[in-house]
């Protein structure tokens, strides 16, 4: 056992994480700050019935990436997987810049989420500053992701029960609430669909749709944390296609009815980002102690947002290090299976995001942010692509399609359409002034990133042939 650990060539993971796991680890990434917080905005911007129409615009852009994914964790189930497809089927550059994308998407997801969950204890502890409670959240994550990858998948799972337990709750109440069974605090009668489109159908046009689509995106994204999770899997080829289905037809219960209800309970013109919309939905409503109950919720899906995001990017710097464009140590397992050190860095980088959201909100951060959003699209974006070279490859090489275990249907429409539509996401970055920010940033990172693999690859040859002299 040992012996295998030290070897680095055949440095593996465990396969530990069951169906259950998989299916509550993408839930867990998925159902946080942007369900919690980011709905808020989007009704804002585009209407209540716009926000619905952008959520199931998003869900079929969610289920069409989760298909090619699907497609390609099953025919090769490993960890760190979308770099690894991208770097075999469109070429090692894209590979290397996708896994950098996707590390600095979760490491500013790890320092936004330990803010907002500083912000939360405030709510209850309003004389500790926010920063102690985030030094306190660190250790805690850390712990959780550091013993054993079947502690981390455990963790998370009771996480994630509590926060779908809570929006199936948060809908029913809503529901009866829209209905008329439960009273509104004000005595009013109940909103039913009036809301929704009291504001006309789509008050400022079509074009806050698009603009919001990364925004829905990025409240979307940790879906595809199944492919990163797939090499740490018991049974991949019966687990993965499962996780995929189950997770979609739930976000898109979870997420379009949780908008449904909020665009029903919430006027659009108090809906936004500061204070979460559900707190605001059941202030409105009434209930006793609801805004207590919800704080401790939204801290929950906060960490379990948290706990996903360490995991997700230790195991890209592990990833990277094993294909060798990173030093060899990032790729040591404990004896545990677990990438101690990759782990310890992105806990640094997750560190660094936390102090610019205390020292630069309105700056850096809301750059880091936004740069994370465009980082998830740029991600799917190269889902499809790999999933589209991927079969074209498989077809010519004269393989029967029948030895594919789980296949995408619809080929080649379905990655096409997929990239499609997260380009459409992209552009409409540059039409709200807010997030353009991701677009100037965005572009020149992953400039700066194909740069530095082409610079790693002469210092390699190099190194290389020196080697070869001696």
């Amino acid at each position: 056992m040992d012996n295998r650990q030290n070897n680095n060539h055949i440095n593996q993971f465990e396969r530990t994480m069951k169906t259950r796991h998989l299916v509550m680890l993408s839930l867990g990434g998925v159902i946080g700050t942007g369900l919690f917080f980011n709905t808020g905005y989007i009704i804002a911007n585009a209407g209540p019935a716009g926000a619905i129409l952008a959520y199931l615009i998003g869900a079929i852009v969610v289920y069409l990436v989760m298909l090619c994914l699907g497609e390609l964790a099953v025919a090769m189930p490993e960890t760190g997987a979308f770099h690894t497809y991208a770097a075999r089927f469109i070429n090692p550059a894209t590979g290397y810049t996708v896994a950098w994308l996707y590390w600095l998407t979760w490491t500013v997801a790890l320092g936004s989420s330990l803010t907002a969950a500083g912000l939360c204890m405030q709510q209850w502890f309003p004389h500790i500053a926010v920063w102690i409670w985030c030094l306190i959240f660190c250790c805690i994550i850390f712990s959780l992701n550091i013993i054993t990858t079947r502690f981390f998948a455990e963790s998370e799972f009771w996480f994630s029960l509590i926060k779908v337990l809570t929006i199936i709750l948060f809908i029913v109440a809503g529901t009866a609430a829209m209905f008329g069974f439960i009273p509104m605090k004000d005595g009013t009668p109940a909103p039913f669909l009036s809301n929704i489109t009291s504001s006309g159908w789509l008050p400022n046009g079509v074009t806050p749709i698009i603009m919001t689509m990364v925004a829905v995106n990025f409240a979307f994204s940790g879906t595809e944390l199944i492919g990163i999770a797939a090499g740490e899997t018991v049974n991949p080829e019966k687990s993965i296609p499962l996780a995929i289905k189950t997770t979609i037809a739930r976000l898109v219960i979870f997420f379009v009815g949780t908008v449904i209800v909020l665009s029903a309970l919430l006027p659009m013109q108090e809906a936004g980002v500061l204070e979460s919309p559900f707190v605001q939905v059941f202030n409105n409503i009434g209930v006793p102690y609801a805004a207590d109950f919800f704080n401790f919720i939204i801290l929950t899906a906060i960490l379990s947002a948290a706990n996903s995001g360490l995991y997700a990017s230790g195991r890209m710097l592990w990833s990277l290090s094993n294909q060798g464009t990173l030093p060899r140590c990032f790729a040591k397992l404990s004896k545990r299976g677990v990438p101690v050190i990759a782990l310890t860095i992105s806990m640094f980088g997750g560190v660094l995001a936390l102090l610019t959201s205390i020292i630069a909100p309105d700056t850096i951060f809301v750059a880091l942010t936004a740069i994370s959003g465009f980082a998830v699209v740029a991600v799917w974006l190269s889902i499809c692509t790999s999933h589209y070279f991927f079969r074209r490859d498989y077809l010519r090489s004269g393989k029967p399609l029948s030895a594919l275990k789980y296949k995408a249907p619809l080929y080649p429409y379905v990655p096409i359409l997929g990239f499609i539509m997260c380009l459409i996401a992209c552009i409409g970055l540059a039409f709200d002034p807010e997030q353009r920010i991701a677009l100037y940033c965005g572009i020149p990172f992953v400039i700066v990133c194909f740069i530095a693999y082409y610079l790693t690859q002469i210092y390699n040859k190099k190194r290389g042939k020196h080697n070869g002299h001696h």
